[in-house]
């Protein structure tokens, strides 16, 4: 409480907390944005009622909290996305843009029902507003963005789908293969049944993927905070991660991340779903099962490497995947590059919107 009457006291400390309450809005929106990624496929199999399913996946976002927590033991997406950006060329006013954009763009893209991905967007926002901030893309020799983070990211844009599609066709195949014999009706009511986990599986990866990325754009804050307007030796002490320090002392910030994220989600998406479950290609439980399992794995895995991936491109990749094992033209191509184009088109435009938002900022 003595931290908290410290910071509204100060004009920084206001604009603060009003960073970490647009982020924990964004983190709302990203939920409900992204339902469909975890409950397209199980709503469209009849398995659960659109209702259901969005509980369903809502808890499971929120259960990815303790399972970064206990099991992971650290929150390296989070990290990732705080380091983005050149500590050097970041303050409120850039954040605050960034988010400012990120949620524009996020509502334009769920309104006219394109999938796509948050994370870029929320990416995309953060850059755009410090290369605003600084003027040019270097300043005296320093790279405003950070590469090393950054390019695995965009080469994932990419590679998610990619690794989605080829986990899935993989696993796809290998289960026709393994029920060959099966009876069909007895199959098709055991895959409904194991859709139940393989939506859970993907709706923890969801969870722990994107909550800790609204967590490393609330941690940027915090940390510039800290370092800048109260100098807070536990941040300015040589070798220090300050990320570490940040998430000791501001435990309640993952908590909160990955509980607006599952509130979001309980707030549904139904045209995004409709794309996703449908409109690329028709889905059984047996490929419901297939495309979210994959999804899951391509999730797990970057989690993993520390690589901020979206969800929308991981699930849409995997479905891709199972409609080609039955035939190429199963799946509808002219959706799939629509969706494309959106991928591509995000974080340059999120950037660009940041760097308007950020001149408007600056005019107060």
């Amino acid at each position: 409480m003595d931290m908290f009457m410290d910071i509204i006291s100060r004009p920084q400390g206001i604009l603060l907390i009003i960073t970490i309450v647009l982020a924990l809005g964004f983190d709302y929106i990203n939920g409900f944005h992204d339902a469909a990624n975890s409950i397209a496929t199980i709503v469209t199999t009849k398995v659960l009622t659109p209702f259901q399913a969005v509980v369903w996946a809502a808890f499971f976002n929120f259960i990815a909290y303790f399972i970064s927590l206990y099991v992971i033991g650290e929150f390296k997406i989070g990290n990732t996305i705080a380091k983005s950006v050149n500590e050097n060329f970041i303050n409120l006013e850039v954040i605050l843009a960034g988010l400012v954009a990120a949620i524009l763009w996020n509502l334009a893209t769920w309104k006219l029902g394109i999938p796509s991905s948050s994370s870029h967007t929320l990416l995309g926002g953060f850059m755009g507003a410090a290369v605003a901030h600084a003027g040019a893309l270097m300043v005296d020799g320093q790279d405003v963005i950070n590469y090393a983070k950054v390019v695995p990211t965009f080469l994932f844009i990419f590679g998610a789908p990619l690794l989605g599609m080829f986990v899935a066709y993989l696993i796809t195949v290998s289960i026709l293969w393994i029920c060959r014999k099966a009876n069909p009706h007895r199959a098709e009511v055991w895959f409904k049944r194991l859709q139940l986990v393989s939506s859970a599986l993907f709706s923890l990866g969801h969870g722990g993927n994107d909550a800790q990325k609204v967590m490393g754009i609330i941690g940027a804050a915090v940390i510039f905070y800290h370092v800048n307007v109260d100098f807070d030796p536990q941040y300015l002490a040589e070798g220090v991660n300050k990320f570490d320090v940040f998430v000791e002392h501001w435990w309640w910030v993952p908590l909160a991340s990955f509980l607006f994220i599952g509130l979001g989600t309980l707030s549904g998406g139904w045209k995004i779903v409709k794309t996703m479950g449908s409109k690329i290609t028709k889905v059984t439980p047996l490929e419901g099962v297939a495309a979210e399992t994959a999804g899951a794995v391509t999730l797990y895995v970057t989690e993993h490497l520390g690589i901020p991936v979206s969800t929308t491109h991981t699930i849409t990749g995997s479905i891709i995947g199972v409609g080609i094992t039955k035939r190429i033209s199963a799946v509808r191509w002219g959706v799939t590059i629509s969706l494309l184009w959106a991928w591509i088109l995000t974080i340059p435009v999120s950037a660009l919107i940041a760097m308007g938002v950020y001149h408007i900022v600056m005019l107060f």
